[in-house]
């Protein structure tokens, strides 16, 4: 059977062959992965940086581009990572969700941004 192209494991096994292809999969270590992932969540910051709230939601063109590729770069190295640790990423974020719920219950939390830690447990 093959995976659909816009499938996670389509990408996944996209960029492993560029990787391969080009040598670099010596370089790609967990640690290495993940310190590019912090790297570009950076970039990322970058693009909103000194906009207010408003100009965040209305990008220009060439803002959304920008941000779009930052995004891009995210997920490259988010899925390589997941690839490296043989991590299921759809599995680990439906389980994350799941502890989510719990954590996040809609009657406790709807319309409240706090954090679960900031809760007061016996204030129901």
């Amino acid at each position: 059977m093959t995976t659909p192209p816009d499938s996670l494991a389509h990408l996944n096994a996209r960029l492993l062959q560029f990787a391969r292809d080009r040598d670099w999969e010596q370089f790609h270590s967990p640690k290495n992965l993940a310190m590019a992932l912090a790297g570009e969540a950076g970039e990322l910051l970058e693009q909103f940086q000194w906009l207010t709230e408003a100009q965040s939601a209305q990008l220009t063109d060439k803002q959304r581009q920008a941000v779009a590729h930052e995004l891009a770069d995210i997920l490259i190295y988010l899925i390589r990572l997941g690839e490296r640790l043989d991590i299921d990423l759809i599995a680990a974020a439906n389980e994350k969700m799941a502890i989510n719920a719990q954590r996040y219950p809609i009657e406790r939390v709807k319309g409240d941004a706090r954090r679960a830690g900031e809760y007061d447990a016996t204030s129901d």
